[in-house]
């Protein structure tokens, strides 16, 4: 073997070894953003609302702020998914889906998931008391909640779910605070309705998966049964529809928006729930609901159009015919 073989299998071996540091090293960095669940950021977008919905879509200053309370609202939420991972590790560990998360795994330790939790959750509050105070208390309430749900709530019947959708319902509230817009009744029980079916939704395919280990991972699942899970749902999806429809022809919005149009929405509306629930009951796919909103081909086409026409709606000519 020559000299330059032998150069050209150290160049190899290095070449090697430098692929193998760095995946693992990339290895590493994907576990530890991973526990962030950053796909679940798409639940803050609720933030949003308040700015699409006030007209006052096209102002930087107000887009500014409005953006801020979304990181604002996605480092709280990111500590939340951390301590109920920290808090559910056993449970997490013998669920089929849940046991491959990264600290249920241990590729994150509980130190360096414990010392991510404090920076985020102490962020989020730091910086929602300098952008507004009353944001800052809508901040703290969510952290409080959740923290109060990972230690104990969550084995509440019907309790447990509602607490996960007044995470919602905060929110949407945040989103209207920091930019001053006022917080409607409808606004309300349409994001309450449509958090208490992805809520219960979820609750419902835990104990379609899990069968008889349902409540083994989840201590309220034994308070639970299948039918009571589908009469709430169909509840839940009726009110939000209808309240949801009742919105569009009220007359404070026809004043707002200075035409009938918003009425157009309601398919999309309608079409969003039902895919939701075709989802859960065909396929069982509602267990994490922030997923069907990422990966789900027709629920994003739906959610796009749905943005479009409210767009258009709001945005749009107010001489059109209709």
């Amino acid at each position: 073997m020559d000299i330059s073989q032998i150069n050209n299998n150290q160049e190899d071996l290095n070449f090697g070894i430098t692929a193998s540091v760095m995946s693992k090293h990339s290895s590493y960095l994907l576990s530890h953003i991973s526990i962030l669940r950053p796909y679940q950021w798409v639940k803050n977008l609720l933030v949003f609302s308040g700015l699409f919905f006030s007209t006052s879509l096209f102002k930087i200053d107000v887009i500014v702020v409005s953006v801020v309370a979304f990181c604002i609202f996605c480092m709280a939420s990111s500590g939340i998914y951390i301590l109920n991972d920290l808090r559910d590790i056993k449970f997490d560990m013998i669920h089929p889906v849940k046991r491959n998360r990264a600290i249920a795994s241990g590729k994150v330790s509980k130190v360096s998931a414990l010392v991510i939790l404090f920076v985020l959750l102490f962020s989020s509050l730091l910086f929602s008391y300098l952008l507004e105070k009353k944001f800052f208390i809508i901040i703290l309430a969510y952290i409080c909640l959740n923290t109060a749900y990972s230690f104990g709530l969550k084995k509440v019947v019907l309790l447990d779910a509602f607490i996960v959708a007044i995470g919602f319902l905060l929110r949407a509230f945040a989103g209207c605070i920091v930019i001053h817009v006022i917080v409607t009744p409808w606004l309300f029980i349409c994001t309450l309705s449509l958090a208490l079916i992805i809520s219960f939704g979820k609750r419902r395919n835990e104990m379609e998966i899990l069968k008889s280990e349902a409540m083994d991972h989840r201590k309220a699942l034994q308070f639970y049964n299948i039918q009571l899970l589908d009469i709430i749902l169909t509840i839940c999806s009726a009110t939000a529809i209808g309240t949801y429809s009742l919105y569009t022809m009220a007359a404070e919005t026809v004043m707002r928006f200075g035409n009938q149009r918003l009425i157009l929405t309601t398919p999309f509306v309608m079409y969003g729930i039902f895919r939701y629930l075709y989802l859960i009951y065909e396929h069982n796919l509602g267990g994490d609901p922030a997923k069907l909103l990422v990966k789900d081909v027709p629920t994003i086409v739906n959610g796009i159009l749905w943005i479009l026409v409210v767009g258009f709606v709001i945005y749009g000519p107010k001489s059109f015919p209709f």
